[in-house]
């Protein structure tokens, strides 16, 4: 082949890789980073005890369904800014001796809080497993019903707990967690009796669906 009949040549195929380059993404643009998740979720609820009466008797929320969503913001490949709203409806029950517990009132309970989720080194938001650990503050709101009365408490907790996603992709994937609201129950802002009550541990297991944004 003559050096004329090999400029051409070579002049077409630089043309074609330009092309090509051009229509098909490079590895780091087909991985683009997830910068934002968010991840609604349904679980279970476990209630701690607000307040330890004489002869065994307590008084706290049952156990319920709990509803919510979190949203997750990356800072880096292994640190997230989380928050957070949940939902359950359950009542305020008085736990008795030997025959049970009594429901005395309905009981709406919100929470919402903001904290750092730290995923282990050397994992990131890919493929495959991704366990975690999470911490944080904000607040539960409870509003108790009793008839046609009803009272409103909101009271600080703090919050700290992890989990694991399971990534299906970067933009999918399915959460499963347990996360802990330490904080009290303000019972004089809600009944107006001051009762003293203790920090209780509500902790919540939860799965859900995590949407890559």
């Amino acid at each position: 082949m003559t050096h004329a009949s090999v400029r051409p040549a070579r002049a077409a195929i630089a043309a074609a890789t330009l092309f090509l380059a051009s229509i098909v993404p490079t590895s780091a643009q087909a991985q683009k980073p997830t910068v934002a998740r968010v991840t609604p979720y349904v679980g279970y609820m476990n209630f701690g005890d607000y307040i330890d009466g004489p002869i065994g008797t307590r008084i706290s929320n049952a156990s319920s369904a709990i509803y919510g969503v979190g949203l997750g913001l990356d800072v880096s490949p292994n640190l997230a800014l989380v928050g957070n709203i949940g939902y359950t409806d359950s009542n305020v029950r008085v736990g008795l001796p030997i025959i049970g517990g009594v429901n005395i009132a309905d009981s709406k309970v919100l929470f919402y809080d903001a904290g750092l989720q730290l995923r282990l080194p050397g994992t990131s938001l890919g493929a495959g497993l991704v366990p975690f650990v999470e911490a944080g503050a904000g607040a539960i709101r409870y509003e108790v019903r009793t008839g046609p009365l009803t009272t409103n408490a909101t009271n600080f907790a703090g919050n700290f707990g992890g989990g694991v996603d399971l990534q299906l992709s970067r933009a999918l994937g399915v959460r499963a967690a347990v996360k802990d609201y330490v904080g009290k129950f303000d019972f004089q802002e809600a009944t107006s009796f001051e009762l003293r009550n203790r920090v209780s541990h509500n902790v919540a297991f939860t799965l859900g669906l995590t949407l890559g944004l």
